[in-house]
């Protein structure tokens, strides 16, 4: 049985299956039978033999100079977080810190959650479970609710698929920020698990979890259509609660003044959470 490429090798081959010959300079030929660059293109645009190259992927060589990196981050045609992954990938580092103790919310951040009444926030934990959330995040969605997975409520069920005006758009945006934080071979056997758990329910989030995308998710827009209100235009954040915990205060807003401002407020009604009882 063939041994497997290891990190560095599986990230360039499913980076080099997105990249169309066009993108860069190339014509594609009617008779190409696979997506994406060969192996010989990619390293002729970057440089480097076909061999050296090929030893890459393979996992022979796992160790490419800055430079090298450098190129084939050009050739791939890799944003800013994907270039710092293969930069780390050639460094041979892992990205991921072991398994941690049960997670708790510090005090003055579950307060600070709870006592919002103009925007919906929770806090997400390590492994994407919400550890504390105010009424308004609830009512909002179900799924903002302390104790579910988001992960799973995403993939394994239609609830937060519905909500999404954009799914596709925001499901590819979620695996490739789940990339970034996780690191491109999870150790963390809790991840593991997870990963292993969302690969063999989900193929949605196999396809998406195979392609390697790595985009970090701190702010942005999103448009939600909600059971009871319809269309929401709203804005996020996602801010570091504890660095080295993995933790994020996440919290949507509305415009002063704007229709969506107003429905949000029409929520604070809504019945209160586990969470603002406990």
């Amino acid at each position: 049985m063939a041994s497997s490429p290891g990190p560095l090798g599986d990230f360039l081959q499913a980076r080099r299956a997105l990249v169309r010959p066009e993108q860069v300079g190339l014509t594609a030929s009617p008779r190409r039978r696979l997506p994406g660059l060969r192996r010989e293109e990619v390293a002729a645009l970057a440089g480097i033999s076909a061999a050296y190259y090929l030893r890459l992927e393979r996992g022979r060589d796992r160790h490419p100079s800055p430079g090298v990196v450098d190129e084939l981050a050009r050739v791939l045609r890799l944003g800013t977080d994907a270039r710092a992954r293969l930069h780390a990938l050639a460094l041979g580092g892992h990205t991921h810190p072991a398994p941690h103790a049960p997670e708790t919310v510090p005090e003055p951040v579950r307060r600070l959650v709870l006592s919002r009444t103009d925007t919906p926030a929770f806090v997400q934990g390590r492994y994407h479970d919400v550890l504390v959330a105010n009424p308004l995040a609830t009512a909002l969605s179900p799924s903002y609710r302390s104790g579910v997975n988001l992960l799973r409520a995403a993939f394994l069920g239609d609830r937060v698929r519905r909500l999404h005006d954009d799914w596709d758009r925001t499901a590819a945006s979620v695996v490739a920020s789940l990339r970034a934080r996780t690191g491109p071979a999870p150790t963390d056997p809790r991840f593991v698990e997870l990963i292993t758990e969302l690969r063999s329910g989900s193929e949605e989030f196999r396809l998406l979890w195979d392609r390697h995308d790595v985009r970090q998710r701190t702010a942005g827009g999103t448009r939600l259509r909600h059971p009871a209100l319809g269309v929401l235009d709203l804005a996020y954040e996602k801010l570091t609660v504890l660095p080295d915990e993995g933790q994020l205060l996440v919290i949507y807003h509305a415009a002063p003044g704007s229709r969506e401002a107003a429905l949000l407020a029409s929520l604070t009604a809504a019945p209160r959470s586990e969470e603002s009882s406990a």
